[in-house]
């Protein structure tokens, strides 16, 4: 898929992020593929609030693409099947995508600069603004990433 596609896919996506990566805008590939989530891990508890864990699980790990630097369910040894060029341009990231499940190595500790970091991208990383989310989608999506930290990096 070429960058045109990709844009529209993403809708976050920026030249702007392509020229920090140091990528040429048109060599960019991302094979776009629904339901690329790993094992069927057994529903997850909402959240209480206004954001619903188990929607926000389902977008981090689709609409939202968020699987693919920080992995399905926010496994970072788990990543979705994608390109060699994708897979490539992911590890050369410096700093790597944050471990979500570490709530000690993340250096976001509001939901507010969470809020700024998905829509605007995260300054001195390679996290691209994401503007397709719709608001509700992000408040759930927020209320993943609570109990991604609340569960902490599995032990293997």
């Amino acid at each position: 898929m070429v960058i045109d596609s990709a844009l529209k896919t993403v809708g976050g996506l920026s030249l702007a992020w392509l020229v920090i990566v140091g990528l040429p805008a048109g060599q960019l590939t991302f094979p776009f593929e629904k339901d690329v989530w790993a094992a069927s891990p057994p529903p997850l508890a909402s959240t209480e609030g206004a954001g619903d864990a188990e929607r926000g699980r389902a977008v981090f790990n689709g609409k939202g693409v968020c699987h693919y630097c920080h992995g399905i369910d926010g496994n970072k040894d788990q990543r979705p099947q994608l390109t060699a060029d994708t897979t490539s341009l992911i590890a050369q990231l410096n700093p790597p995508p944050a471990d979500l499940r570490d709530p000690k190595a993340l250096s976001l500790t509001s939901d507010k600069q969470r809020v700024r970091a998905i829509r605007e991208g995260h300054l001195g990383t390679g996290m691209f603004p994401d503007t397709t989310m719709t608001d509700q989608e992000l408040t759930d999506t927020l209320a993943y990433l609570a109990l991604l930290r609340r569960e902490g990096s599995p032990k293997r």
